[in-house]
């Protein structure tokens, strides 16, 4: 691979925010914690390339491109080893979106977990009546939902794998039978964690007796996993939906001494992932003199992700951010705004689809150009704070908005093969570590706290993401790729970790590259940004106290953290492939 330099753009220094009208606004949570970071050069090729969100994980997805496998294949060899390594944000105990690209159609793969059948919309509140608060809720069995990563990851090998299911598995028995080192970014996680030590399985083999966590570059083995993957790699994805993985899992969901779930044998056994449209819509950025056209496929619901994007750059092609820089707080204050809009409305109205209609008959009602254009002419020189959800052309509202609530969790991976196959996917256990709960050497999902705690609004209007059995949390999860209009050729694979914030961390990718014509190193090198329709959220130490006191005047709450993305992303050019992996965590980008 060749290495090709990418200047980071200069470090700005950040000041705080004095003054917060949202002082009852619900505390923005980071999905993990922040453990540091290192300069990524970006890189080239001209065969394939693979982004994940860890090197182990990178360099199984380029042995099995080296072998001649698909980019599916390589996705699963990738997966299997990020259970292991990084098993605090993936892992065969949760699920995924894939967005996958044959060379001639674009298909939606769902492995979204799914709630179990004896589950009530009440699930998570308290005797009291009030809804738990979210610790209350993720620890135990009471959050896990089915897992459907392995279901998912079957059926896409089943259509565009080229090499044998087992040998996928190779790399990542190996790993866990020799040891990998730990990580100072799994580290500091295990540091930082309050529940982990307590789980009887995970506390001996994340940590040492006295509670602290195993040294960085302590060697770990986990053959407990590497088993579980041998017997997957013969058996197929029954190996966990039936038999005695699956009693495994029920007993722990069950039988959690504090916090028990309904998660059942007949819902394990029951699984199945879906096949789905994409979320695809044309984009031209109507900044550049030259207009080149983008056809943006997303993933439909029940992931927030590509609609909430799809608008937020709708309204920005509606209003004067479009002729402006990133370095102008002008165009910082119209993305704010565009984001209040657009999330107000993902609060209202997204959810499973086999269980929420689409308002107005059509989830596209939410992209149309004339709905677009009347949510920009909303935003006014001054912030507005909170959006209020809008109402599609036919549209007849029968939800109540969801209250803002914590997301976490999620990794990503992008892959595009020697035949020009490419895929996007993003996999998660929600929140970091799960539900704290390990079984057979993998971490159990708490997904089901991407539910809404509180299944209707005071007047008992319902919310749209409740809890349902049998139903799909709404996620935020935005895995995408991206195409020239006039060719129909791969432009770019891309998407993020991190919670509510994936939406701008891909929005950013997308922006970046498409508007203002960076590099995939350069536009993740960018400063992290965004509002989830309540302050403005600016990456600390990032921009300048003139920058910040720009947005004040506008009236915007300011608040400067550390906003932790993930981005991986591989895009097409002339001369093959370029690619770029996020400073702020450890993934990498290999190939040829």
């Amino acid at each position: 691979m060749k290495l090709v330099h990418l200047a980071l753009l200069s470090v700005l220094l950040a000041v705080g925010c004095t003054h917060d009208p949202f002082a009852g606004h619900a505390a923005f949570h980071q999905p993990e914690g922040v453990s540091g970071g290192s300069l990524q050069p970006g890189w080239s090729g001209h065969k394939f390339a693979v982004a994940t969100a860890h090197p182990l994980a990178s360099e199984a997805g380029l042995e099995i491109l080296q072998a001649g496998g698909s980019a599916v294949d390589a996705a699963i060899a990738a997966q299997m080893v990020l259970t292991l390594v990084e098993p605090q944000s993936s892992g065969i105990g949760g699920g995924a979106f894939m967005l996958h690209y044959d060379g001639r159609e674009t298909v939606a793969f769902d492995g979204r977990e799914t709630a179990p059948a004896a589950v009530s919309e009440t699930l998570f509140i308290k005797p009291d009546g009030k809804p738990m608060s979210f610790q209350e809720a993720v620890v135990g069995g009471r959050a896990v939902g089915v897992p459907g990563t392995l279901r998912m990851l079957e059926m896409a090998h089943a259509e565009y794998g080229k090499l044998p299911w087992a040998r996928l598995f190779e790399p990542a028995i190996e790993l866990a039978e020799e040891g990998f080192p730990v990580s100072l970014r799994l580290y500091t996680l295990l540091k930082t964690d309050r529940y982990l030590r307590q789980d009887p399985k995970a506390g001996p083999y994340f940590y040492e007796r006295d509670g602290e966590p195993r040294a960085v570059g302590t060697v770990l083995r986990n053959g407990e996993l590497a088993d579980v993957l041998r017997r997957i790699a013969a058996e197929g994805a029954r190996a966990l939906y039936e038999g005695e993985i699956a009693e495994a899992i029920v007993d722990r969901v069950q039988n959690h001494p504090q916090n028990p779930g309904q998660l059942s044998i007949a819902d394990m056994a029951a699984y199945r992932a879906k096949k789905r449209l994409p979320y695809c819509t044309d984009y031209a950025p109507r900044g550049l003199r030259s207009s080149p056209s983008y056809r943006i496929c997303g993933f439909p619901p029940p992931s927030s992700g590509a609609i909430t994007i799809d608008q937020i750059l709708g309204i920005l092609n509606d209003t004067e951010a479009r002729f402006l820089p990133f370095d102008n707080p002008l165009w910082m204050h119209y993305y704010s705004e565009a984001s209040r809009l657009a999330f107000a409305d993902r609060a209202r109205y997204i959810a499973d689809p086999d269980f929420v209609a689409a308002p107005a008959g059509s989830w596209q009602s939410l992209i149309s150009p004339r709905y677009l254009a009347a949510r920009a002419r909303l935003i006014g020189p001054q912030s507005m704070h909170v959006a209020t959800p809008g109402t599609p052309s036919a549209a007849t509202n029968r939800y109540s908005s969801m209250p803002e609530q914590v997301e976490y969790g999620t990794s990503h991976i992008s892959v595009v093969d020697a035949r020009g196959n490419a895929l996007a996917m993003t996999s998660s256990i929600e929140d970091a570590f799960g539900a704290r709960q390990m079984v057979h050497g993998f971490l159990l999902n708490n997904e089901l706290t991407d539910f809404s705690f509180l299944p209707t609004d005071s007047s008992g209007t319902p919310i749209a993401n409740r809890v349902e059995p049998g139903k799909r949390p709404r996620s935020s999860m935005s895995p995408t790729l991206v195409f020239d209009n006039d060719t129909g050729e791969l432009v770019l694979s891309g998407g993020s970790p991190g919670g509510a914030m994936i939406i701008h961390y891909t929005a950013k990718l997308l922006y970046a590259t498409l508007n203002w014509g960076l590099t995939p190193q350069q536009a993740i090198d960018l400063p992290n940004f965004g509002s989830l329709n309540g302050p403005t959220l600016l990456e600390e130490q990032r921009f300048s106290p003139a920058f910040v006191d720009a947005l004040r005047s506008r009236s915007h709450v300011v608040k400067e953290l550390g906003l932790n993305s993930g981005i991986q992303a591989i895009q097409k050019g002339r001369a093959g492939y370029v690619g770029g992996a996020d400073p702020r965590r450890e993934g990498q980008v290999l190939g040829e």
